[in-house]
C-alpha cells in the first residue's frame, strides 16, 4: 500500500553538505574582506559562535581543512599568510551571477544573433547552391546526393559542382565590453558600502561574458582621482 510520511520543515535543511554551506557564506564574506582570508575566517569563526554554523562533528578547523585539500586557498609560506586560489576566484563570481542573474524572469532571446546569414555555428533551414570559396562542412551532403540522383540518374553515380547545396548558417558578431567601477570616496559616504555591490554585479557580468560568450573582449576600469585598467581576476580582491 502506498502512502506519504508527513515530517516538519526544517528551512536549514537544503541537502547540501557542512562543507558546501560554510563555502557559500565563506565567498560571501570574502567579497565584503576584499579577498583577505584570514579576516574572512574571522568573521566566520565569529558567526560560528553567535548562530552556532558548525558541530562537534564538523568544525571551522576542518572546514579550513578542507578548503586547502580541494584547492581554495593555500599557504604563503615566505609571507606567512594565507590566499585564495584561482579557484576561489571563479567561485566568488559564479555566485555572483547565480545571485544576480539567476532569478530573472523569461524575456527575449538573445545570443549575438544579428540578421545577416553568414558563417557561423548554427545551421538554419535555408539552402543554396554551392558557390567557390565556400567551406567544405556547409555542404549539405543529403541534398547533394538527391540533387545527382535527379540530374544524373540512379544507375550511376556521378556529382557535379551544381548538384552541391550548401547549408547556412547564422553569423554570430563579437563583441567588446568596457566595465568602469567607481571607486571614488562618494562609494563610502556616510559609511555606507557602495562598492561591494558594485563588485558583485561587475563579477557576475565578467562570469557571464567570459563563459557564455567567450570570444567577446571585456575590459574593466577602476576610476577616482584617477583611472586605470585592472584584470578579472583582480575583482574579488579589489578595494
Amino acid at each position: 500500500m502506498r502512502g506519504f510520511i508527513f515530517t516538519r520543515f526544517n528551512p536549514s535543511d537544503d541537502g547540501r553538505s557542512n562543507f558546501e554551506k560554510l563555502l557559500d557564506l565563506f565567498t560571501q564574506l570574502l567579497t565584503y574582506t576584499s579577498g583577505d582570508v584570514s579576516e574572512a575566517l574571522h568573521w566566520l569563526t565569529e558567526l560560528d559562535k553567535e548562530f552556532q554554523l558548525t558541530s562537534e562533528d564538523y568544525g571551522i578547523g576542518d572546514f579550513m581543512q578542507e578548503l586547502k585539500d580541494k584547492g581554495y586557498i593555500r599557504d604563503n609560506e615566505e609571507e606567512g599568510t594565507i590566499s585564495i586560489t584561482a579557484k576561489t576566484e571563479q567561485s566568488i563570481r559564479k555566485r555572483a551571477l547565480e545571485e544576480i542573474f539567476g532569478k530573472l524572469k523569461k524575456s527575449r532571446i538573445g545570443d549575438h544573433n544579428i540578421r545577416k546569414s553568414g558563417q557561423g555555428d548554427e545551421q538554419n533551414a535555408e539552402t543554396r547552391p554551392y558557390a567557390f570559396g565556400d567551406a567544405l562542412e556547409q555542404i549539405d551532403m543529403t541534398a547533394s546526393i538527391r540533387n545527382a540522383q535527379i540530374n544524373h540518374g540512379i544507375e550511376t553515380f556521378s556529382m557535379q559542382q551544381d548538384d552541391l547545396e550548401i547549408r547556412e548558417t547564422d553569423f554570430k558578431t563579437q563583441t567588446s565590453t568596457v566595465l568602469m567601477i567607481d571607486i571614488s570616496h562618494s562609494m563610502i559616504l556616510y559609511g555606507e558600502d557602495r562598492i561591494t555591490p558594485a563588485k558583485k554585479v561587475a563579477m557576475a557580468l565578467s562570469e557571464l561574458i567570459t563563459t557564455r560568450y567567450p570570444k567577446d573582449t571585456l575590459d574593466i576600469i577602476v576610476f577616482g582621482n584617477d583611472a586605470w585598467q585592472i584584470e578579472i581576476k583582480d575583482l574579488p580582491i579589489y578595494r
